[in-house]
């Protein structure tokens, strides 16, 4: 896979909107099952075929995308190896968003990678001609080829970056918000002991959690939830905790008086998480 850093990089904070909540109006009939597939169960259900349909064969082709992320490191970073955060957006984000978010976390301490979801589209807001490009992350159809696509590039992107002595591989975070959040857990609980910490906002975890698939690992897990949230209801994302402790070192739960956002009352509380665990 082809990996390609941008050519230019600003040390200084983003001036982005750091808090975005989901759109109310869409192009997508089926908005809910879409900002929350990222916790589907992958399984090898088959259609029942017709005569006429067994004539075709499905075959798929490889080719090479470039994923794009963003790299921040403090300026005093020279000759450190630093603790690496990789911070991945919603349904409809960017990796500029993100990273905004992500900074405002902790600007100081860490390296911040800021990845962009493989899936570009037109986002219509209030019905209006499309104004911006939003990213997602997971597919319905054959969703074990983003899973794959999503952990091979979280390798590359650590392999990389420690071949350039730029990060401690012994301190890796993964911060996620709503569609990403399931990915990242499939990420550390199938390379176990790879990721020091998650933090996980306003997401749900893998619909195949309770399979033999993934391992116990000494990962911490800080789950963010909005008390309001539509597409994560508390009642459900206050189960979370404890689903997580069968493989996770810990797992603690915080919820907040918002709905699908990544509320700001929580930029403190995860920062101080995170520098605990550094």
């Amino acid at each position: 896979m082809q990996m390609v850093f941008e050519p230019a990089r600003d040390n200084s904070a983003a001036n982005v909107p750091p808090i975005a909540p989901a759109p109310a109006i869409t192009y997508l009939n089926d908005f809910p099952s879409t900002i929350t597939s990222d916790n589907i169960a992958i399984h090898g259900a088959q259609e029942n075929q017709t005569e006429r349909s067994r004539l075709k064969t499905e075959r798929a082709t490889e080719q090479t995308i470039s994923l794009y992320y963003d790299l921040y490191t403090p300026d005093d970073a020279t000759g450190r190896r630093l603790p690496l955060l990789i911070a991945l957006h919603g349904y409809e984000g960017t990796k500029e968003s993100m990273m905004s978010l992500a900074q405002k976390i902790n600007s100081t301490d860490f390296a911040i990678v800021s990845l962009q979801g493989p899936n570009a589209f037109f986002v219509r807001e209030n019905g209006e001609v499309p104004q911006r490009v939003g990213f997602g992350w997971m597919m319905q159809y054959k969703a074990h080829e983003t899973i794959r696509l999503h952990h091979d590039t979280l390798l590359s992107i650590i392999s990389e970056l420690a071949a350039e002595d730029a990060i401690d591989q012994q301190r890796i975070f993964l911060l996620g918000f709503s569609q990403s959040v399931a990915l990242n857990y499939r990420f550390a609980f199938t390379y176990p002991d790879m990721v020091r910490g998650v933090v996980a906002v306003c997401g749900g975890i893998p619909g195949d959690w309770d399979q033999d698939k993934y391992h116990e690992c000494a990962t911490d897990v800080l789950i963010i939830a909005g008390e309001t949230d539509d597409f994560y209801p508390l009642a459900r994302t206050s189960t979370f905790s404890e689903k997580l402790k069968r493989r996770a070192r810990s797992a603690e739960f915080r919820s907040y008086p918002v709905g699908h956002v990544f509320p700001r009352e929580a930029l403190p509380g995860i920062d101080e998480w995170l520098r605990a665990r550094i």
